[in-house]
């Protein structure tokens, strides 16, 4: 099914534009006022100014207090805020000195980065949102579906913090996870004290029961997900936060296909490693079943996932044979500090995100522009085609935090004028090589896609390195793909290197004899799988949430891969 053509404003009517206004000015006090009061805001040296110029006005004025905001509030990166978290993992951590931290009162949890640029683990704080919002399209991690619903989650921490009161007895816990499974335990309001008491739980639409979400291993997990979904013919919807996290799990159902079979026709659960206690909540019984009603795919399919795509589509082939169409569209678009926008349905949905100022607002950097950097431009006064990157101020007391995305503004919704963009890539992303010539990360990823599909076969993931093994410094793709290689493979680096050349800059270096033509490098079966198990392992980050970068950096990992290349085309 095609996506209904666009109805996007290429630029706001002036009554547009007082509706942005007053909606983006609305929802910006909502989040600064209480959040002004925070430890942070008191004490940050970056909002000394601003404190300064409250201290001047007349702080209950509106248009004031939101004027002071605008012109003293400088754009912020993590640093400022790593003092303050620092005081969550003190040795015996007060509740007093983490109270009012960044927003009143103490956080649910701490949501953990994914660390997909390879640079160290970053912490922020999520505290609860209004009652009314946990079940806003913006923060839903489970949709609503008329059948059962396959969306693996993992609910297991990377650590529990206990927090002391005024007596030095633990009084609270707080618990270190990825956003996602934050917002799943909030929006059932699960403490962790009783996780133990849940295990016969059976969380209703959902093809899992409670238990699998508990299990650490990451074999395990996606294994036991598998089993139980072939499990359940009603299946309608598969979420993932990730398309290529789902190829994942085609490849486990493909490698232990007869496995699978064998312990649903028994009623068994196989004998997997650490399941401890969880196994015996987990030993039911069921029958072979398909998956004839399945409708909706959901999950990102840009960035490093629009790889595995062609590969997720091959199980549309068989649905179509026994049930309706199967439409593909993206969950949220959003990051670990902040969700920032939901699909725009009357676009592309896989693509299309219109940004709503429920979870912060978001201000933006012109990235094109020979303006200082810190011309900080509201909604209301965005370009359709403009690139810019994100700035985002957040309920969870986060002060023009900037997240180094780009995207590019598509149009303004109708309804409300609220832009709507595409994400395009990571600002710092592009694999900066020797005398300056740079491919943004989309750039990186369309060239392989698209020469994969044409001459190497079936792409699984990808990352980038650079290829210093002679002079000069180049692209160096690391590919994974199933199947047979195609006969005329090798033809994939001169298609590669055209599309690369299209970034004039690139091609400018390579007329100079300052860059030479990439390099593709197979890598065997399975290393991306291995790659995000190793992740998880090392970083309790939750399986599902574990990106495979675009540019790797990080020489440990590269040394890693590159030990399991098969194969130079």
């Amino acid at each position: 099914m095609s996506p209904p053509n666009t109805d996007l404003l290429d630029f706001l009517s002036a009554e547009l534009t007082q509706r942005v206004k007053e909606h983006m000015n609305q929802a910006l006090l909502q989040f600064i006022r209480p959040n002004s009061a925070s430890q942070y805001a008191q004490h940050a040296p970056e909002l000394a100014n601003f404190r300064e110029a409250i201290a001047h006005s007349d702080s209950k004025d509106d248009i004031d207090f939101l004027r002071s905001f605008r012109e003293f509030v400088p754009t912020t990166d993590y640093e400022p805020y790593k003092p303050y978290i620092a005081k969550f993992f003190a040795t015996q951590c007060k509740e007093s000195d983490v109270t009012d931290l960044f927003a009143p009162g103490l956080p649910y949890c701490l949501a953990m980065s994914s660390m997909t640029s390879g640079k160290s683990l970053k912490m922020f704080p999520t505290y609860w949102p209004a009652p009314h919002l946990l079940h806003h399209p913006l923060y839903l991690s489970l949709p609503h579906s008329e059948g059962s619903t396959l969306s693996p989650s993992s609910l297991s921490f990377g650590q529990v913090l206990k927090l002391h009161g005024e007596d030095g007895q633990s009084s609270k816990t707080l618990p270190v996870c990825s956003l996602t499974v934050g917002f799943l335990r909030m929006q059932k309001n699960w403490d962790i004290e009783y996780d133990m008491d849940r295990l016969n739980l059976w969380v209703p639409g959902k093809t899992d029961p409670y238990a699998i979400s508990l299990v650490k291993g990451f074999r395990a997990f996606f294994l036991l997900n598998a089993l139980f979904a072939l499990a359940d013919r009603r299946v309608t919807t598969i979420r993932f936060l990730f398309a290529n996290v789902f190829v994942n799990l085609l490849q486990y159902i493909e490698e232990e296909w007869t496995l699978l079979i064998d312990c649903i026709e028994k009623g068994i659960i196989p004998d997997i490693e650490k399941l401890d206690h969880l196994r015996e909540p987990l030993e039911v019984g069921w029958a072979v079943r398909v998956w004839p009603d399945l409708k909706k795919f959901i999950g990102i399919t840009g960035g490093s996932a629009a790889a595995s795509v062609p590969k997720a589509r091959q199980m549309w082939k068989v649905t179509h044979t026994l049930g309706p169409s199967v439409t593909m569209q993206a969950p949220c678009y959003g990051s670990s500090e902040c969700f920032i926008a939901v699909p725009y349905f009357n676009g592309n949905p896989n693509t299309d995100f219109k940004m709503v100022p429920v979870d912060g607002v978001t201000e933006y950097l012109d990235v094109r522009s020979n303006e200082p950097s810190e011309r900080v431009l509201s909604a209301w006064e965005l370009e359709t085609g403009g690139h810019y990157e994100p700035v985002l101020t957040t309920r969870n007391g986060m002060w023009r935090y900037r997240i180094g995305d780009v995207v590019v503004v598509k149009g303004f919704a109708p309804d409300d004028g609220l832009p709507v963009i595409n994400y395009l890539h990571r600002r710092d992303g592009s694999l900066n090589l020797a005398y300056g010539s740079t491919c943004t990360e989309s750039q990186l990823t369309n060239a392989i896609v698209s020469a994969s599909e044409r001459w190497i076969g079936q792409i699984i993931d990808f990352t980038v390195v650079a290829d210093d093994r002679i002079a000069p410094v180049t692209y160096g793709y690391l590919v994974e793909i199933e199947g047979e290689i195609g006969k005329d493979a090798k033809k994939a680096v001169q298609h590669t290197f055209e599309d690369l050349a299209k970034n004039n800059e690139y091609h400018l270096a390579f007329l100079q004899a300052r860059r030479r033509k990439p390099t593709i490098r197979l890598v065997e079966r399975g290393t991306f799988t291995e790659y995000r198990r190793q992740k998880c392992d090392k970083t309790n980050i939750s399986m599902g949430q574990v990106k495979v970068p675009i540019v790797l950096s990080n020489e440990t990992f590269k040394e890693w891969f590159l030990q399991r290349v098969v194969m130079e085309l």
